[in-house]
């Protein structure tokens, strides 16, 4: 992968050392006063038709301004936030083929530097590693003209750094991410911070009982991994278990997927990702908040060995599960994960999960749907309103608990007699397995969030603002935010 290293300067912009510049231009249509400090470049826009509406990016001739390379992006009228993030991401993903770029905002805009930032180190990257022509590549430094403060520049990179971890890890081929692979990434990826790293391996799972992930991993050659990292400081004061669900591959089980959706299953993985970069980002900007993230790490797989439909498992709690559904595994190793959460106390669970195909159905594939109980979903959904991430408070039906009894086991893991509200189901099943504040029998549930990105982490279509086709990192911006929020309310 490659993503921009980023600085910021207050010297006149472009700068001498740069390769390229980009101006980001509030909408012109009105008044060119924003463009008064750059001679010609109203004039030279207007020439070409250009009004700098939202994310609209072109290539420039203004040797008035500068003799360099010279692109500007519009941010619209109304300019916000999410915008200029937008506007700059789009730029970046548009000017190839410089190594250095510098990045300005126009007169009005300065207050949105935050944003400018994160928007450039987004939209940089790119995952070229297997081809063998590379094409022109993206910048890989951005000089950020603004007054920005230390701490934003440090957020914008280890923000960057984060989404940039979870697509590199999506984008990897299954055949070069094994569960034990994966796991070992995980660990990799903090061995520079004050993370500690438990990875258990399939026979630790099995002496502890971890019914949920050795069931569905039972049908692979490839032996599954838990992984539990714990970032600590003294001075936190929240805790916020972070629970991944990590299938390393989908084929459906014995409930096989059709050809056409099997492909890309190696995304399957993205909630274990997402819940490691988070914790990595926390760790990186040093937050007062204690942050253990537990990834349930498995292939999904048939063969010979493999779970069948009807069989029963036993949760690491002790609850069995029948399974009519193979394919609806993702919330069997969650169970097994949120139990092993649960049994630390936190003060808040959230667990991240490309879970079901029904939540791409209710929501569409850029808002991730979000259920809990109702003031910890508040809370998560404020945090992703802070930070311009699409999500929605999805419902968790009391009339739908029937649903979940089996006429042999404690539970079932899908309702084959009726597929409607799929996505409200599961989180009904997870629901289940979120234990309580102490170990008092009567003590409140902990408060707990399921974040289902099934449709949200990977985008297939266009590229827009700083999202490329692919993996997007769904999420872990809002995590994140929800953990610095978290120490100041606390």
């Amino acid at each position: 992968m490659t993503l921009p290293a980023l600085s910021r300067t207050t010297d006149q912009f472009p700068g001498s050392a740069a390769d390229a510049a980009v101006l980001v231009i509030p909408e012109i249509s009105d008044s060119v006063e924003p463009l008064s400090g750059y001679p010609g470049l109203a004039e030279a826009l207007k020439g070409v038709g250009y009004t700098g509406s939202a994310s609209a990016f072109t290539r420039v001739h203004a040797p008035e301004t500068t003799t360099l390379p010279f692109a500007v992006v519009g941010v619209g009228t109304g300019p916000d936030a999410a915008a200029v993030r937008n506007a700059v991401g789009a730029a970046l993903r548009g000017l190839t083929g410089f190594e250095t770029v510098s990045l300005a905002l126009a007169p009005g805009l300065e207050s949105f530097a935050d944003a400018a930032a994160e928007g450039a180190v987004l939209g940089g990257y790119r995952f070229d590693g297997y081809r063998t022509e590379k094409g022109k590549p993206r910048a890989t430094s951005v000089v950020l003209h603004a007054d920005l403060a230390d701490a934003a520049l440090a957020k914008a990179t280890a923000v960057g750094d984060a989404v940039s971890l979870i697509k590199d890890l999506v984008f990897t081929p299954a055949e070069w991410q094994s569960p034990a692979q994966l796991a070992q990434s995980a660990a990799d990826s903090v061995a520079d911070l004050d993370v500690t790293v438990e990875i258990l391996d399939e026979n630790a799972l099995a002496e502890q009982g971890f019914g949920g992930i050795l069931g569905v991993a039972q049908g692979s050659d490839r032996p599954p991994r838990f992984v539990r990292l714990d970032y600590a400081p003294a001075d936190a004061t929240r805790h916020i278990a972070l629970v991944g669900k990590g299938i390393t591959f989908d084929t459906g089980g014995l409930s096989l997927k059709p050809a056409a959706s099997m492909v890309g299953m190696k995304f399957d993985m993205a909630g274990a990702a997402t819940s490691l970069a988070a914790l990595r980002a926390i760790a990186t900007l040093g937050l007062p908040v204690h942050v253990t993230a537990w990834l349930c790490i498995t292939d999904n797989m048939p063969s010979g060995r493999a779970l069948r439909p009807g069989d029963v498992l036993r949760i690491l709690d002790g609850t069995t599960v029948e399974v009519p559904n193979t394919d609806a595994e993702g919330r069997l190793v969650l169970a097994d994960g949120l139990v092993a959460a649960s049994r630390e106390h936190p003060d808040v669970i959230i667990d991240v999960a490309t879970l079901t195909g029904a939540i791409v159905m209710a929501l569409g594939h850029r808002h991730t749907g979000v259920f809990g109980d109702d003031d910890t979903v508040a809370e998560l959904l404020a945090a992703a309103k802070s930070v311009d991430e699409l999500a929605w408070h999805m419902p968790l039906p009391d009339y739908m608990e029937d649903s979940l009894d089996s006429p042999i086991a404690d539970m079932q893991n899908a309702n084959m007699g009726d597929r409607m509200g799929g996505a409200s189901y599961a989180g009904l099943f997870l629901r289940r397995f979120i234990g309580r504040t102490s170990d008092a029998d009567d003590a409140p549930r902990i408060p707990w969030v399921h974040l289902d990105i099934a449709g949200s982490g990977e985008h297939n279509g266009a590229p827009y603002g700083f999202t490329d086709k692919g993996p997007t990192g769904a999420m872990v911006r809002s995590i994140i935010a929800f953990a610095d929020a978290s120490h100041t309310e606390a």
